[in-house]
C-alpha cells in the first residue's frame, strides 16, 4: 500500500483545490456544506460497501458452516426492514434540513450578517458595491462608490463587505471566483446580486463557468484582495488613470475580443451600468425600464405601434454592434484606451488576439 499510494494519488495532481481552501466566509460555509452532505452520505455508503464484502465472504460457496443457516421459506424480518428503511430515512431528513437552511442563509442576493464566524457585522456598515459586466469576452468592474473601473482585475480590501451588482452585454454569462463566494449568472437585460468578503489577502483567478462562445476559454480576470492601506494603494494607482470609461469607451470594449489585457479607468460615468441594464447604451436607445412603465401605464396607445425608433435591441443594430461594422475587420479591447499602462492580472494572458465585426460575433453566439 504504502508504494502504490503515490500512483493512486497521481490522477489528482493537476486539481486545483481552491474550493476545498476558501479564503472568503461565504465560500467557507459552501465548503463546509459540501464536507457535511458528504459525510452524511458516507454514513450509508461506507456500511452499505463494508457489508457487501461482509456478504460475499461469509456467504460464499465453499462456507459450509452457513449451510445450516440456509431457510428457504424465509421472506421478511421487521428488524431488517427498520434498518433498512429507517437510517436512509433520517439522512434524507436531515439533508433536507440542511439545504433548507443554507439555501436561505447562503442565499445571493442576502446581505450579509457577519465577517466571518467570530465577527458580525455593524448594521450600519455599508458595503462596498462594486458593478460587474460580463462583456464578450472580457470583465468589466465599476466601483460607483470611487468613480473608477477596470477591466479583467478585481481587487478588494478584506474584512469588508461586497454587494456585488451583475448583468452582460449580449449573452448569458457566469460570475465565479472559487475563493470568494458561489457563482451566479450575469445575463443580458437584468441584474443579479452577490454579496462576499474577503476573509484573508490572497491573490487567484476568477472567471467566467458558463460557455459564452469562442473566447470562452480565456474570459479570466485577476482576483486579488488585500488589506486596507494596500486597496488604498491600489485605488490610487486605477486613478492616476488618464483614461475616462464613457459611453463611447464601453461601446468600444463591449465589441467582441480575445484575451483583453488589464485596462484601468481613473474616473467612471455615472449611472453607466444602469444603462447596460436597461440596453440604452447607444444614443437615441429607449431604456427598457422606461419602456416598462409604459406598459405598467396602460400604454402609450395604438399609434406607438409605428414608433419602433430606439427599440431594436439585438444584432443588427444591436445595443453594443453596429450594422457598420459587420466588414470592417476592426481591433477592438486590445487597444481600447486604458490599457497600454495596466499591468498583467494573476492568470490571465497578455495575448492580444481579437475577433471583430457583428458577422463574427453573430457566428459564436
Amino acid at each position: 500500500m504504502r508504494w502504490s499510494a503515490p500512483i493512486l494519488a497521481a490522477p489528482l495532481a493537476g486539481c486545483n483545490w481552491v474550493v476545498m481552501n476558501p479564503s472568503g466566509d461565504i465560500a467557507v460555509q459552501q465548503r463546509d456544506l459540501i464536507l457535511i452532505s458528504v459525510a452524511l452520505m458516507l454514513l450509508i455508503v461506507i456500511p452499505v460497501m463494508a457489508m457487501v464484502v461482509w456478504f460475499a465472504v461469509r456467504y460464499r460457496a465453499t462456507n459450509e458452516a452457513t449451510q445450516q443457516d440456509y431457510d428457504p421459506d424465509w421472506d421478511h424480518s421487521t428488524k431488517l426492514e427498520l434498518l433498512i428503511w429507517s437510517a436512509p430515512l433520517l439522512i434524507i431528513i436531515a439533508l433536507g434540513a440542511l439545504t433548507w437552511v443554507s439555501t436561505h442563509k447562503l442565499d445571493p442576493y442576502r446581505p450579509l450578517d457577519r465577517i466571518d464566524a467570530n465577527t458580525a457585522i455593524d448594521p450600519k456598515v455599508k458595503p462596498l458595491t462594486v458593478q460587474v459586466v460580463a462583456l464578450d469576452w472580457k470583465w468589466l468592474f465599476i466601483y460607483p462608490d470611487l468613480g473608477i473601473a477596470t477591466v479583467n482585475e478585481l481587487a478588494l480590501p478584506t474584512n469588508v463587505p461586497v454587494r456585488f451588482d451583475i448583468t452582460a452585454s449580449t449573452v448569458m454569462n457566469s460570475f465565479y471566483v472559487p475563493e470568494l463566494a458561489g457563482q451566479i449568472y450575469a445575463m443580458p437585460g437584468m441584474k443579479t446580486q452577490l454579496h462576499a468578503v474577503a476573509n484573508k489577502p490572497v491573490k487567484g483567478t476568477g472567471f467566467s463557468a458558463n460557455y459564452s462562445g469562442a473566447g470562452f476559454t480565456h474570459m479570466r480576470f485577476g482576483y486579488q484582495s488585500m488589506d486596507q492601506a494596500g486597496f488604498a494603494a491600489w485605488v490610487a494607482r486605477v486613478k492616476a488613470s488618464a483614461t475616462a470609461l464613457d459611453r463611447n469607451v464601453y461601446q468600444a470594449l463591449a465589441k467582441p475580443s480575445e484575451k483583453a489585457p488589464v485596462a484601468y479607468f481613473g474616473t467612471s460615468e455615472a449611472n453607466l451600468f444602469d444603462a447596460v441594464v436597461n440596453l440604452c447604451v447607444k444614443p437615441g436607445q429607449r431604456c427598457m425600464k422606461d419602456l416598462m412603465h409604459i406598459d405598467q401605464m396602460g400604454g402609450a396607445g395604438k399609434e406607438s405601434a409605428h414608433d419602433t425608433k430606439g427599440l431594436q435591441y439585438d444584432y443588427p443594430n444591436s445595443h453594443v454592434i453596429d450594422q457598420e461594422d459587420r466588414n470592417k475587420g476592426q481591433e477592438t479591447a486590445p487597444d481600447a484606451p486604458g490599457a497600454e499602462k495596466a499591468p498583467t492580472p494573476v492568470g490571465v494572458s497578455g495575448d492580444h488576439s481579437s475577433h471583430s465585426g457583428a458577422d463574427a460575433h453573430a457566428q459564436h453566439r
